[in-house]
């Protein structure tokens, strides 16, 4: 065999290790560009943290609800603007309609449906 073929044991060494060098070069540059931070681009917002809600449901203490679960109550009509709520970092039991969380679920929550009524 001569030097001029690609075939050669020599060209192929050669080959192989250049393959292995540039794998580790592109293995390398990917993990910098995971770890980088390019100014402008948008980072993800952290979801909001839900609430353990305690409420006051026929005279008893009922709960903790998700805030999916306390929307449920207003739509049901079970939970009301009197109705007493405490959650966690709460100093006491406060009415809903005193708890701003609470009244942003309210605001979401439909108005209740009355099968017969006219608009």
């Amino acid at each position: 065999m001569t030097q001029d073929n690609f075939y050669s044991i020599d060209r192929l060494v050669e080959f192989g290790l250049g393959m292995a060098v540039a794998q580790q070069m592109v293995g390398a540059m990917n993990h910098a560009l995971q770890n980088t931070h390019v100014p402008g681009t948008q980072t993800p917002i952290p979801a909001r943290p839900t609430h353990a809600y305690h409420v006051v449901l026929d005279g008893k203490q009922a709960g903790p609800f998700s805030e999916q679960e306390v929307a449920r109550l207003i739509a049901d009509g079970k939970l009301a603007k009197d109705t007493y709520v405490w959650r966690p970092g709460m100093p006491v039991w406060q009415t809903a309609e005193n708890v701003p969380d609470v009244l942003r679920l309210v605001a979401l929550a439909p108005p209740p449906f009355h099968p017969g009524e006219k608009p």
